[in-house]
């Protein structure tokens, strides 16, 4: 008890307690919305679940705040395999969601389903960095570039093989790019990397991408895509309207004419954006965004803090990783980028996506604890 007593008032006293502060108000909003856009169902199941994973965050965020990364970071190799097996078991105990993706493990004993690309996240942010900082000094070399390149790839290739969640499988990308780019590669390796894709591209198109993937990309191009909105266009729509009908204050928490209605089958997960818009208005989504972009400001400013050249990275990665999400998710809201079945951060429902950001806001906080006066790497980007 003692030991536990001591670990709670070293949190209290180095921990990042403003960062989870911010955290939690958001993902109270969150439950706040996400009772209103479940009410037609008539259960409290969603919220029971979201409160449950949201005190399960809390008391993982403290956790994970009192370990060092670095200790982590050293069995790099047992993240990479972890990550593999994670994603491979999805073989097995595999369930497909709403959207046909086989994303979900429905494993026995648990009473939820998880979704391993979510953890693997934080596995892959905190493996990648640790090899670039492997690999510091040479950082552009053939070697070095290989050597995260191909993790990645891995990545994206289980997840979209095995679960055929592109969603995903871009966020993996995204995080890359960011890390790759901030850590110091240099940028010929980012215009070879832009040939290579568009010549692949077409190969990737004709057997990669599922046939309604493609039509929510052309469809933006193409008005002879379903002209009726009764198909692909049909949520985007629906989503569009939901947002316009908010106004400026919206109609008010529990009276939103579409989502009291359930409008839409995601509006409690996907599109919960939407369901702020009209029930809270324009009022409601911008606090919704300040909310989001000053938690990401706080991964930046602790990242660009620490003299640690793999926290720093870590950092970045996780803040590239909410950024790809809140702006994916609202674009598709909006109907400006197509829906590719991406949670709104903190807000949505879903228990692995709460565990998950508060398992890398855990990472973060423990970053803050621990600056480590390292001489060798004063900035984010190494000296060539």
């Amino acid at each position: 008890m003692r030991r536990i007593r001591n670990n709670i008032t070293e949190f209290y006293r180095r921990g990042d307690l403003l960062l989870l502060f911010l955290c939690v108000v958001t993902s109270i909003f969150g439950l706040i919305v996400i009772a209103s856009a479940t009410r037609y169902s008539g259960s409290s199941r969603y919220l029971v679940v979201q409160t449950a994973a949201l005190l399960l965050g809390i008391c993982l965020y403290v956790a994970v705040s009192l370990l060092d990364i670095e200790i982590l970071a050293e069995h790099r190799e047992l993240l990479l395999a972890f990550n593999v097996l994670f994603m491979s078991m999805l073989y097995i105990w595999g369930v497909e969601g709403n959207t046909g993706n086989r994303a979900w493990l429905d494993l026995p004993l648990l009473p939820v389903n998880i979704q391993p690309a979510e953890i693997c996240k934080i596995t892959f942010v905190i493996a990648l960095a640790k090899t670039m900082n492997n690999h510091r000094g040479k950082i552009s070399s053939v070697k070095s570039v290989a050597s995260i390149v191909v993790q990645t790839l891995v990545m994206m290739g289980l997840i979209v093989v095995i679960s055929r969640d592109a969603g995903s499988a871009i966020v993996f990308l995204f995080i890359f790019l960011v890390v790759a780019y901030v850590g110091g590669v240099r940028s010929w390796w980012f215009v070879a990397a832009l040939v290579a894709a568009v010549a692949v591209f077409p190969i990737l198109w004709e057997h990669f991408i599922q046939d309604h993937q493609k039509e929510r990309i052309l469809m933006f191009f193409d008005e002879t895509i379903d002209p009726d909105g009764t198909g692909i266009r049909w949520d985007t729509n629906r989503s569009v309207a939901m947002l316009s009908g908010g106004g400026v204050t919206g109609q008010g928490l529990f009276r939103g004419a579409m989502v009291q209605n359930h409008a839409i089958a995601a509006q409690h997960t996907d599109f919960i954006f939407s369901a702020i818009g009209e029930e809270l208005g324009i009022l409601g989504c911008l606090l919704t965004l300040l909310l989001l972009v000053s938690i990401v400001l706080r991964c930046v400013w602790v990242g660009l803090k620490t003299p640690n050249y793999m926290n720093r990275l870590i950092c970045i990665g996780i803040a590239a990783m909410l950024i790809f999400q809140i702006v994916s998710n609202v674009g598709m809201c909006t109907g400006i980028s197509p829906v590719i079945g991406l949670t709104l951060p903190f807000v949505s429902y879903g228990g692995s996506s709460i565990i998950t950001v508060y398992l890398a806001m855990g990472i973060i906080s423990g970053i803050h604890m621990r600056p480590d006066p390292e001489s060798r790497s004063p900035y984010i980007q190494p000296r060539y």
